[in-house]
């Protein structure tokens, strides 16, 4: 009670500290940093320190020694934290040849690490937990990462002793920014083979640049008196501009929490975490829009723990109490961060990501060579059941022999891996991840369809992707993805809007009868607006459907109206589609499309209900076959007199060669339907309303005929039905649209000749930003 009523004072008092503290920064002299050094990297100093860990010495240091005999040079040093089991005279008597550094009392492991740094004689440093194994030759991997100026340390994998336990740590760290705090974690990931980015290197098993450590001030004894402190160094490194790196190739093998767990109780480790957590923060975050977050957020967070209790991403009044007793030292800690620091924490945040490193280190591309294209899609792409999976399939087809293609598809569960064997004969990789089940968020401003692709994992995969293939051009599909193609500087991002999702949502809403849904929806498109206006003007390109998508788009973003493509994407290959205008089955309709698509579902309601009672009025035996993915097991329009459900069809191609005249009475949506192009392509004659046949013509009779009325509907349906000359002329024009206008061939030639325009613009623009 106390506690929590001190707290707003608390909070309050270290908002406006760290407002004096930047102001002060800010007036006075820039410190001048020191230019960056490539270490020598022949030897190593390992350095261990140690605190009433005699049995972990005898069974951990021998590997030690005998690593380090693998490497001319190198040394081993125990730094002994004022132990009182003997661990000090134990080295002394076995292992003669071991630096001995013997500290009076305990410094905690910043302390003492910090020692050993300062009595080691290489350049390079590795520091090892004294419940660390190694193997035999790890070290010289460690050594080779230090490639450059600006690699300040390299980390080992780690396995943990018992391969029973969870791996909760790996060497592979991650850190990013959300909800106000830090959050950090490790990943496994067995395609890594060689060094990657890290967020840090664990300070119990990698391998440091001694001038850089001691440059950044070596382990803070703020975060004493453990954990954070090598994580506290690792962020400070990127915003230095330098690099953490993993290194895969070198194994160790950790008995987790040897020392720390068997000396100190849970309750208190968690108390430290809670501690150091905020002084990480209040020291090393720098941008307000986050640190002013942080303050309300962890005071809110902290009264969540003491009304219901506490939980590990939440903060504590206790915690915040013991940080806030520590409130000048963060003072000083912050004012030398922010002295060395050279980029912004959004940009240091991005830099330990595979794909913003690559952006910011990589090399590009040769002019002369293929470009390595990474390709991103939310769906399954093969078999292709929707219009999108067709327009994705067909472009990756085409791309695969121009350019180096890297395919990374979501799938909705791993049965559907089997279908794409297509895709990855074709592809230099492909990559699947079954995305989880999504949480939708009511309450949040992010749009729906945008939560239900929100995913670390796949965050993960497309920047892992972007690193170990250099990729050099980023294609992502369809709004949802969107986040992921943005922050890249050097690498061209292209989206392309299957769609435009705040239009198709506007456009249902007439359609909605129910109050509640109708409310919901009204929701998702003000969260729909925000956010598209918000990310499309930080793509490169932004590809559509249509000229009249141009048009929407660019009278709410009219800035990107040089930067719109509406020829690139939405096409097929006609030559793949038989052209067959005779022989066809008389008085037959064909509606074709998927009826997850809530559009689809909306317009062959409209049409059995208010259309086809006036054709059947005229011609009795008319049909209409309904076909498509995922149909509901039992429709409602189910025994409609002339209905007839065929369900799914493997190839779209046999019905539309089959029947005599298409119909696509769609209400709502946006983009292009792909159904069209193909029934134009096949010789079957359309129908179609005008939202239907958006993007493809705006004039009746010229490509196919357009009908918005139900009994204007009905009268040119049973007209088309009827005039089989007609039906003719119509679908050869239309045909004829499709190979001149729609060929995906030739759209893709022009995509790629944007491609490499995009990658020649970018690096020129990133060569004037570094001249200046």
């Amino acid at each position: 009670m106390p506690l929590a009523v001190l707290s707003p004072f608390l909070a309050v008092i270290t908002l406006v500290a760290f407002v004096l503290v930047d102001l002060f920064h800010l007036l006075r002299p820039r410190k001048t940093l020191t230019e960056d050094v490539l270490p020598s990297a022949s030897a190593a100093s390992i350095v261990i320190p140690n605190w009433n860990g005699r049995d972990l010495l005898e069974k951990y240091l021998p590997p030690v020694v005998l690593a380090a005999g693998h490497v001319p040079g190198s040394e081993v040093i125990v730094v002994d934290n004022g132990s009182e089991d003997g661990s000090a005279q134990y080295v002394k008597d076995y292992f003669p040849a071991v630096r001995l550094l013997a500290l009076p009392k305990n410094l905690g492991f910043g302390g003492g690490s910090n020692a050993g740094f300062r009595a080691a004689k290489n350049d390079i440093v590795v520091l090892l937990n004294s419940d660390m194994r190694v193997d035999p030759d790890f070290l010289p991997p460690l050594l080779a990462g230090f490639t450059d100026p600006q690699v300040f340390s390299v980390a080992c994998q780690i396995f943990l002793s018992d391969p029973s336990k969870r791996r909760e740590e790996t060497g592979l760290t991650e850190g990013w920014w959300e909800n106000g705090a830090l959050r950090i974690a490790h990943r496994a990931d067995e395609q890594i083979k060689t060094p990657y980015p890290c967020f840090y290197g664990g300070g119990g098993s990698s391998a440091f640049d001694r001038r850089k450590f001691f440059q950044l001030g070596g382990f803070d004894e703020l975060l004493a008196p453990f954990y954070l402190e090598d994580t506290d160094l690792g962020y400070l490194t990127w915003k230095r501009g330098w690099k953490n790196l993993y290194q895969p190739a070198s194994v160790v093998f950790h008995e987790h929490r040897g020392t720390i767990g068997r000396k100190f109780s849970e309750a208190y480790i968690q108390g430290v975490l809670k501690k150091n957590y905020l002084l990480f923060t209040w020291k090393n975050i720098h941008d307000w829009r986050c640190l002013g977050p942080h303050i309300a957020i962890s005071w809110a967070s902290s009264m969540l723990s003491w009304l219901f209790g506490p939980t590990p991403d939440r903060s504590t009044f206790a915690g915040l109490a013991r940080a806030f007793l520590q409130l000048p030292a963060a003072i000083r800690s912050r004012l030398r961060a922010k002295s060395l620091a050279t980029v912004c924490d959004a940009e240091a945040f991005q830099r330990t990501m595979g794909g913003y490193f690559h952006d910011t280190f990589g090399a590009a591309t040769p002019a002369t060579e293929k470009l390595k294209v990474l390709f991103a899609a939310p769906y399954p792409i093969s078999p292709p059941i929707h219009g999108g999976a067709v327009f994705m399939s067909q472009t990756v087809h085409e791309l695969a022999p121009r350019v180096e293609l890297h395919l990374v598809v979501n799938l909705e569960t791993a049965e559907q891996r089997a279908a794409h064997g297509d895709l990855d004969a074709i592809c230099a990789t492909t990559t699947y991840i079954v995305r989880p089940l999504p949480h939708r968020k009511p309450t949040s401003v992010e749009p729906h369809a945008v939560q239900e692709f929100q995913s670390r994992d796949l965050l993960w995969l497309i920047h892992r992707q972007i690193y170990t293939e250099k990729i050099d051009v980023l294609q992502f599909e369809y709004t949802m993805l969107a986040p992921y193609g943005i922050g890249f500087k050097r690498l061209p991002s292209l989206l392309f809007e299957h769609d435009v999702y705040y239009q198709s949502v506007a456009r249902r809403i007439p359609n909605i009868t129910d109050l509640w849904q109708k409310i919901a929806a009204h929701w998702e498109y003000l969260r729909a607006l925000r956010f598209e206006l918000r990310v499309l003007p930080k793509f490169d390109r932004i590809q559509v459907c249509s000229e009249d998508n141009a048009g929407y788009l660019t009278s709410f973003l009219p800035q990107i109206r040089t930067r719109i493509d509406a020829h690139h994407r939405a096409g097929i290959d006609p030559s793949r589609y038989t052209f067959r205008t005779e022989g066809r089955e008389p008085l037959t309709m064909l509606f074709l499309g998927s009826f997850r698509h809530l559009p689809n579902q909306e317009a062959l309601t409209w049409f059995v209900k208010n259309v086809l009672p006036a054709i059947l009025a005229e011609e009795p035996t008319a049909r209409l076959i309904v076909a498509g993915s995922e149909p509901p097991e039992r429709h409602p329009l189910t025994g409609t007199p002339g209905v007839e459900f065929a369900g799914f069809i493997a190839d779209v191609r046999d019905a539309l060669a089959r029947y005599s005249v298409f119909i696509c009475p769609i209400l709502s949506g946006s983009g292009i339907r792909v159904k069209l192009l193909e029934a134009f392509a096949a010789g079957i004659p359309v129908i179609s309303t005008r939202l239907g046949a958006e993007g493809l013509t705006h004039n009746d009779g010229e490509i196919c005929v357009l009908a918005d009325d139900p009994a204007q509907f009905a009268r040119a349906t049973i007209e088309l039905l009827r005039d089989a000359s007609n039906r003719h002329a119509l679908a050869t024009r239309a045909r004829k649209y499709v190979e001149t206008q729609r060929d995906i061939r030739a759209m893709t030639q022009k995509l790629v000749e944007c491609y490499r325009d995009q990658v020649q613009q970018k690096l020129l623009r990133v060569a004037l930003n570094r001249a200046r």
